[in-house]
């Protein structure tokens, strides 16, 4: 479903001198102005046909199957009917989108299409006339903005890992530089650096990035504070992948879709785009499957079942609008299996969602007591063990290897524990309790200060596990230490990824 450039890839090929992370709106502020718009309006679900058993009956699907949920909020009329965040994923934190990135940069294109700078027509080559391969093969040629758009580039195969790993880190070279083995326009393939290339040709007639050119046209209007985006090497944007922001920020996005545009009195995206953007433009599939990813595909939308249609990221982050309901479904999750989140979505919300205002339903106390108390899944176990002081401040000393660890040690004191592991970067500690979430920062692919919360218990006497949630990302790591004598065994399994979850296990001696 998703073939998107692993983000540990990203950050290794990305050079040492190179920005990941490119502040929004504070960075924009002379420019956009204050925009900031009120909290979305919230209703008891029944105020607007939504019953609270259907929306009880989605969560619990869910939890069961795929598990691994972070956040939903569900709009119907523009207002919140429910929402919830399994903790420590948190409203106020946001969240990496991944995929979902793409339908903010179709709106850009949008927005620079109808400003007379871009046109789906132009070939991709006009734009990047220094760039180009020293031979134009007739189908590079022939490729335009629209197939970029519309994921038909022509390309074999998704494009984006020979295209970051150029090596003087121009992406648009290296994307340029690739053979295209089909016309343009006859293939769907899923290809991340087809929107990144889409990025440049906003970036290069604007003079602007993406995310410099929606905030003050659509981030600022919708009340979107402090999104970030990754960029490339050469400070592009990376277009298919690397937006951040809020759960409440996507429902708004979807909510501006279904709005065809429109938001608050004013027209942000223009009806036409909006409706070209979310209607089928190329088959990807066949339509009568039971698929969410065969439905035909827009401009970097991909159309549903039921008529609906969304965007979307790798393990689960979804802008899934319903028209003919006027609901939106926004969602952020850690997931393997994307497919089940839809089903679980369709089986138990579309019933739910009715026409007209529902009486009360007997679904409502339950619902708003299970969305207080939501959270993420931990390994049961407790706060002690016999061997608890003997293993105490210890430390640890792994031989060389590959994860670049070198010491681990555990302090006990009372109902929580000091988890610290030195690695080439330095050393790092997180205080662990069992009962609670702890807020910390800890390594994540090479990003060090990554956002993190802890928590941890004896899972049996001589093992000690330790969950770290990275809240603001869909990973959440699992680490376990098993004890034997003067050494530990330390695995750390991920829920998940592009490649391998799991890294070989380490083993430490005093």
């Amino acid at each position: 479903m998703e073939n998107q450039i692993d983000r540990r890839q990203f950050v290794a090929q990305t050079t040492a001198g190179s920005v990941l992370l490119c502040m929004g709106a504070e960075a924009m502020a002379e420019e956009s102005g204050s925009n900031r718009t009120d909290p979305l309006a919230r209703t008891k679900p029944e105020a607007i046909g939504v019953d609270s058993s259907a929306v009880l009956a989605f969560v619990r699907a869910v939890e069961q199957k795929p598990g691994g949920m972070h956040s939903f909020m569900l709009l119907r009329h523009g207002k919140v009917a429910a929402e919830g965040w399994w903790s420590p994923y948190r409203p106020s934190a946001p969240h990496m989108l991944y995929s979902l990135s793409k339908s903010f940069t179709s709106t850009a294109v949008g927005l620079a299409v109808e400003a007379g700078l871009v046109r789906l027509e132009d070939p991709v080559t006009s734009y990047f006339p220094n760039a180009l391969p020293d031979k134009v093969s007739d189908h590079l040629a022939a490729m335009r903005v629209k197939h970029l758009i519309t994921m038909s580039t022509g390309h074999d195969k998704d494009a984006t890992g020979p295209t970051t790993a150029q090596p003087q880190g121009d992406w648009v070279r290296g994307f340029l530089a690739l053979p295209v083995e089909h016309e343009p326009g006859t293939k769907f393939v899923y290809n991340s650096a087809a929107t990144y290339m889409l990025s440049a040709i906003v970036q290069s007639k604007t003079g602007k990035t993406v995310l410099e050119y929606l905030t003050p046209r659509l981030f600022d209007p919708l009340g979107i504070e402090g999104p970030t985006w990754e960029t490339c090497p050469r400070g592009i944007n990376t277009g298919g992948w690397g937006l951040s922001i809020k759960t409440e920020d996507i429902a708004r996005f979807g909510q501006l879709y279904l709005q065809h545009g429109e938001w608050q009195g004013k027209q942000l995206v223009p009806r036409a785009w909006v409706g070209q953007a979310t209607t089928k433009q190329v088959s990807n599939g066949d339509p009568a499957a039971e698929s969410d990813w065969s439905q035909g595909y827009g401009y970097q939308f991909w159309r549903c079942r039921h008529n609906a249609f969304r965007g979307d990221g790798a393990f689960g982050q979804f802008c899934v609008v319903m028209p003919e309901l006027d609901a939106v479904l926004a969602i952020t999750s850690g997931v393997g299996d994307m497919q089940a989140i839809l089903n679980a979505a369709w089986e138990h919300l579309l019933p739910g969602i009715q026409p007209e205002t529902k009486a009360g339903s007997s679904g409502g106390p339950e619902l708003s007591n299970a969305l207080r108390t939501l959270s993420l899944a931990t390994p049961a176990g407790k706060p002690d063990s016999p061997i608890a002081a003997k293993v105490s401040g210890r430390v640890f000393r792994f031989a060389q290897n590959a994860q670049r660890a070198e010491t681990v040690s555990l302090k006990f004191d009372a109902a929580k524990c000091r988890y610290s592991l030195k690695d080439d970067k330095g050393e790092r500690s997180l205080e662990c309790k069992t009962d609670a979430w702890t807020d910390g920062t800890a390594s994540l692919d090479g990003i060090a200060s990554t956002k993190v919360s802890t928590r941890g218990a004896w899972t049996a006497e001589d093992t000690y596990t330790i969950t770290q949630c990275f809240y603001e990302t869909p990973y959440v790591q699992t680490l376990t230490l098993r004890f034997e004598g003067d050494q530990v065994t330390l695995t750390r399994k991920r829920n998940v990824g592009f490649g391998p979850t799991e890294s070989p296990a380490l083993v430490g001696k005093v």
